[in-house]
């Protein structure tokens, strides 16, 4: 099927009907941070080679982002690049780098070390408050597969099971009992 024009505009305009992080983004102001979240590279660079630092409102709004969905540095890191909200939420196209595990630790770690994380959040809080909302934290269920022990039962082990009845040969060892699935099907 063709795309037409408008197909990219329609369902961005969709995706802001729903998208809370939109909404978070517009209420908040973010560069009031900025002043202070700047005390954490207040260290001269040594050299202008290597890779530009990131901004620290662009940092700090992906602490956010770890701070609500309650993720960790790693597992962060995946969902800016994988997920199209929070790369909207921290103004990144999907050309542009991602901060990776390592940068958003480090850059939690320089705020910690000032004591300024607490201050940050709070103030966070406060600007929400103003507004008539108060953030509730969720999470990010990922689909993890893993491999289940396989149970080697019986004939008989399997019918008193399916009857509905615990096999004596579990009751006699509570180890077995402990490692067999019962209701597994």
């Amino acid at each position: 099927m063709q795309t037409s024009f408008f197909d990219l505009g329609n369902r961005h305009q969709k995706l802001n009907e729903r998208d809370a992080l939109i909404w978070l983004d517009q209420i908040i102001l973010w560069e009031k941070f900025r002043e202070t979240l700047q005390q954490c590279r207040n260290k001269p660079r040594k050299s202008k080679a290597g890779r530009k630092p990131f901004d620290v409102v662009i940092m700090f709004k992906a602490l956010v982002l770890q701070h609500l969905y309650n993720l960790g540095d790693d597992e962060l890191e995946f969902q800016i690049r994988d997920r199209y909200s929070f790369c909207r939420f921290l103004k990144l196209s999907p050309e542009d780098s991602v901060p990776d595990a390592k940068t958003l630790w480090l850059f939690r770690e320089q705020l910690t070390q000032q004591g300024l994380v607490k201050t940050l959040f709070n103030d966070f809080e406060l600007q929400l408050e103003e507004k008539g909302f108060k953030a509730q934290k969720g999470q990010i269920i990922d689909a993890s597969f893993i491999s289940a022990p396989i149970q080697r039962n019986s004939r008989e082990e399997n019918d008193e099971i399916k009857a509905g009845n615990i096999p004596k040969s579990f009751e006699e060892n509570p180890n077995v009992k402990r490692q067999k699935d019962c209701d597994a099907r």
